[in-house]
């Protein structure tokens, strides 16, 4: 008799929320049509509305609380952070699976935000008041290619964006972590994880001038475009090279 060959099951996209393509168009529609208004010359005055509102309102008490709730947003922590949990459920599980996870993260946001950034070239509000100096009204167009690259890559907010990936890979590990020792991890836990560091860190960039409104707003929206592009990943499902089939473990759904 001959053996009935395994039959991988039929790779699946993970489902989000809101279900559907409609909300991932309704995003990038958003980004479009801020970036279209900007390169147009509108919104400008919505923010320097914002800023000069917020350079009014800083004591030195929150804007030391600012600075610090800025640093939830920061990549670098960040991505260690999502790295040495991929790692930790990896090792427990005996699956290579984790490691995919921030892998992606790290691909999907170093070649969307950063790009992005470069190419429509725009400062942040800081630079009037320091270097490069510039007037003010130079620092609120897009596409100012002149200027070097260090001083003109506000467009979008990149902590924004990262803040909102990184949270969402921390939230779609941490629970499988807490399952191999025997812990869950409550659903309104996981929502606070995904919801309130990228919040912080959108109004914490605005407040200090950091970045524009504007900025902030577009980093929010690429953020949750690539959010639900990694959640629908199927994680547990992923075809994988033949010497990795030794290490192929599901984690998403593993009890």
């Amino acid at each position: 008799m001959h053996d009935t060959p395994k039959v991988r099951p039929g790779v699946r996209l993970r489902p989000v929320r809101p279900a559907g393509w409609w909300f991932d168009v309704l995003l990038v529609v958003g980004f479009v049509a801020i970036t279209v208004s900007l390169a147009t010359g509108h919104l400008f005055g919505l923010d320097r509305a914002v800023d000069e509102w917020a350079a009014a309102h800083r004591p030195p008490a929150a804007f030391t609380a600012a600075m610090v709730l800025n640093y939830l947003g920061q990549g670098g922590p960040l991505t260690a952070i999502g790295a040495a949990l991929a790692v930790l459920l990896a090792v427990r599980l005996r699956s290579v699976r984790p490691l995919l996870v921030p892998v992606a993260a790290f691909a999907l946001t170093t070649f969307t935000v950063g790009p992005l950034k470069v190419w429509t070239a725009r400062p942040a509000p800081s630079a009037s008041v320091k270097e490069p100096f510039l007037p003010v009204e130079q620092t609120l167009p897009l596409f100012q290619s002149d200027l070097p690259l260090r001083f003109a890559q506000s467009y979008p907010s990149g902590h924004v964006a990262n803040a909102i990936v990184w949270y969402g890979v921390l939230a779609l590990l941490l629970a499988p972590v807490l399952r191999t020792f025997g812990r869950g991890l409550p659903h309104r836990v996981v929502l606070a994880v995904r919801i309130v560091p990228p919040v912080v860190v959108l109004c914490t960039t605005t407040y200090l001038g950091w970045h524009w409104l504007t900025d902030s707003v577009a980093g929010l929206l690429v953020g949750l475009l690539l959010d639900r592009i990694l959640h629908r990943v199927p994680w547990d499902t992923l075809p994988l090279p033949g010497r990795l089939r030794t290490v192929d473990r599901p984690f998403t759904s593993a009890p």
